[in-house]
Parts: structure tokens; C-alpha cells; sequence
């Protein structure tokens, strides 16, 4: 059966959450093509991807252009319809696919959907719900809704968006919503949970909480055309809101 949905894994010393996130991969009941881009790893993530070898399209190790690079490359070497990528500490829900799926087949015209996701902690324990929003540019504008491992995109409108922009570490997901937003039209919401995005002491959104924040604000100044009064007002809570995520895992 030719593959529905081309999914990227790109990872680097995650090698402690990969294996979770490729058998949530497996585990989905829809045909998919996997494409594992390890940026040189030095844990044991080579050992993981052996373990899923025959199971994953194909796969490198070595040092790349980064995250949004690797993403990049990972999709153009499928051919499936849809397309989406999923970080190595994130993972998919049971039948979490399908429902993305569906959902963006009964809706011709959106370029892309997403549903609800679970924050988990390292331990796979969940924490908190995203908070996730019916489509909106104003709330966009406001608040980046969308969770990104909750996420699936037509192949065509990653094409004419041009996948992700490489010049973005941070807010690179945040970037793509507003273009496929602008180009191709309003997404579809799906209201059930379909992901789980893994909060932990090493992700960039931990450890680079202000640059995750100045490049948010300058992706919404190039596409909303000004920087909302929110951005500045919430600045100091969202800057600490991991701090505190973080902080209320470790005391459970």
C-alpha cells in the first residue's frame, strides 16, 4: 500500500526519547514513510534507529544544518500527500494520525490540520493540555495555538510554502502556520487529542526561553504587520512558564 503521510524525525542526542517516539510512529494503523535525520548523536541513538531499521524509509547520521534543515530534507525525500514531522522527544497519540487525517479530508480546501496535544513530562506523564484555539489569525496573532507534533500538512501547500524557513532555530513552526495560513487558507481544527509535546530540562524552549520569544515576535511583526500589545504585557509569564512547568514536575 503507497504510503499516506512522509513523516521527518529529526533528532540529536535524544536517543533516551527516540524509541518512544518512532513506536508511536509504528503504532499508528496508516501506511507511512519515516525518514530519521540524526545530526550526529553520540548517546545511544544509533542503537534505537538499528532497532527500527526495517521500518524507517531511510536514515542518516552525521552533522547537518540544524533542526529546520533536517525537517526540510526529510520531507523532500518522500512522496506521500500529507506530511508532518515529529521531533524525537514528541510522540503521536493512538490513532492520532487517523484523525488528523480524516480531518483533512473532509476539508478539500484547508492546507493543513491540527488537533488537540498533551503535555507530558520526560516520563511520558501527562501534565497539562496545550491550549489549542479554533483557527483565528487574530489569535494567532496573540498566541501560537497550534502544537506543533499536532499537526498535519498537504504536501502541495508545503510545496508552495516552500517548507520551513532554514534561517529559523526557534520559532520555525510558528513561521510556517502564518505562511500556509496566508497562501493557502484557514486550517482545520480538530477537537481531539491526536498528540503529546515532552516538556524536559534540554529542549530549546527550556533552555533558550527569550530567544524562542524575540524570534515569535518577529514572526509575527513580518506577517501580522505589528506586534500586538499582549506580546509585551505576557513577555515576563511566558518567558517563566516553562521555569514553572518545570518546577511543578519535579515536585510531583
Amino acid at each position: 500500500m503507497n504510503p499516506l503521510i512522509t513523516i521527518a524525525v529529526p533528532s540529536f542526542n535524544q536517543g533516551r526519547f527516540l524509541n518512544d517516539a518512532l513506536d508511536s510512529i509504528f503504532s499508528q494503523k496508516i501506511p507511512v514513510e519515516v525518514f530519521v535525520l540524526d545530526g550526529g548523536s553520540s548517546d545511544n541513538s544509533l542503537d534505537v534507529i538499528r532497532k527500527w531499521e526495517s521500518r524507517i524509509c531511510r536514515w542518516r547520521s552525521c552533522s547537518d544544518k540544524g533542526q529546520s534543515a533536517a525537517i526540510n530534507e526529510g520531507i523532500a525525500m518522500g512522496s506521500a500527500p500529507y506530511v508532518c514531522w515529529l521531533n524525537a522527544d514528541d510522540r503521536f497519540s493512538e490513532n492520532g494520525l487517523k484523525r488528523l487525517l480524516n480531518g483533512l479530508e473532509s476539508a478539500k480546501s484547508s492546507p493543513a490540520a491540527y488537533g488537540w496535544c498533551w503535555t507530558i513530562d520526560s516520563s511520558g506523564r501527562k501534565m497539562i493540555p496545550y491550549v489549542t484555539l479554533p483557527f483565528s489569525a487574530w489569535l494567532l496573532a496573540n498566541y501560537c495555538f497550534i502544537a506543533q507534533p499536532a499537526t498535519l500538512i498537504r504536501r502541495k501547500a508545503w510545496e508552495k510554502a516552500g517548507g520551513i524557513d532554514e534561517a529559523l532555530d526557534m520559532a520555525m513552526d510558528y513561521d510556517l502556520w502564518w505562511r500556509l495560513y496566508k497562501q493557502s487558507g484557514k486550517f482545520t481544527y480538530i477537537r481531539e487529542f491526536v498528540a503529546q509535546t515532552r516538556l524536559h530540562s534540554e529542549t530549546k524552549t527550556t533552555t533558550r526561553r527569550e530567544d524562542h520569544y524575540s524570534e515569535s515576535m518577529r514572526t509575527v511583526l513580518r506577517h501580522y504587520g505589528r506586534i500586538p500589545f499582549k506580546w509585551y504585557l505576557a513577555r515576563p509569564f511566558m518567558v517563566d512558564l516553562r521555569s514553572f512547568l518545570n518546577k511543578m514536575k519535579r515536585e510531583k
